[in-house]
């Protein structure tokens, strides 16, 4: 078993990148999204839109803002599951806030051979390889700088963000989502 980290143990790459930090989102679901004030608002159908006083969007909008880069690229069944709805719904406000979020359907993936994993990359170098059970729950983070692992990540990165559609573009090839 690698050697793994909590979360917040690797939150302080969020701002010491230099200019990218890029993620593939694999999972049809995520504990910390069930047990989120969002997710009570997303099944009352409320719209999750920018909202200034999230710690994610407001760091975002300063990063971005100085020309730094926020983007991913989150696999989709089809049809969405619940939990790909909600992202689908609360990427919005990530995407008001400066992050480039796109969506790729799984059958995609798979035939690109991507990976079944998430992962944040950072500029390029750094690999945070997320370790998460079948409920959803992340039991921790590798933090890789293994040269030929940053380099695949760089190419799934590459073949994922060439073949992924923006998140308003699919919204409306998905309109029970929006």
């Amino acid at each position: 078993m690698p050697s793994l980290v909590p979360f917040e143990e690797i939150v302080h790459l969020f701002d010491e990148f230099e200019h990218t930090a890029w993620r593939l989102e694999t999972q049809r679901g995520y504990a910390t999204d069930r047990v989120s004030q969002n997710w009570a608002r997303f099944q009352r159908g409320e719209t999750l839109g920018f909202d200034p006083d999230s710690p994610w969007h407001a760091s975002v909008r300063e990063k971005t803002q100085k020309g730094k880069t926020f983007a991913r690229v989150r696999l989709v069944d089809d049809p969405p599951t619940e939990g790909q709805q909600f992202l689908l719904a609360s990427g919005l406000g990530n995407v008001e806030a400066g992050e480039d979020i796109r969506n790729l359907y799984r059958g995609d993936a798979e035939r690109l051979g991507l990976p079944t994993f998430d992962f944040w990359l950072f500029d390029s170098r750094t690999l945070a390889r997320f370790h998460i059970d079948d409920q959803g729950v992340t039991m921790g983070v590798e933090l890789i700088d293994d040269a030929p692992a940053v380099l695949r990540a760089c190419q799934v990165r590459d073949a994922a963000w060439h073949h992924a559609i923006p998140t308003r573009v699919f919204q409306a090839q998905v309109p029970s989502t929006a």
